[in-house]
């Protein structure tokens, strides 16, 4: 029977520390935090054919564009 390969760190490729997993050590969590928070890993997004789509949702303060009609005394 062969031994099953574990997959080595997401960062560096040295083997996975359980306590940091998928992560070899604390210092290749925060490499990968701070790509996430610098924009390095992107989501792509799907693009719409209409760029003025985001007007048409609903407003959170009422149902018209304008929000709702108040009484001006």
């Amino acid at each position: 029977m062969s031994k099953a390969v574990s997959p080595g760190c997401a960062i560096c490729g040295r083997p996975v520390v359980a306590e940091h997993r998928p992560f070899c050590s604390a210092r290749c969590r925060r490499v990968d935090l701070g790509r996430w928070l610098g924009e390095s890993y992107r989501i792509p997004a799907a693009e719409t054919d209409d760029p003025d789509e985001d007007d048409e949702l609903p407003r959170p303060d009422g149902p018209g564009p304008d929000g709702p009609e108040r009484d001006e005394r």
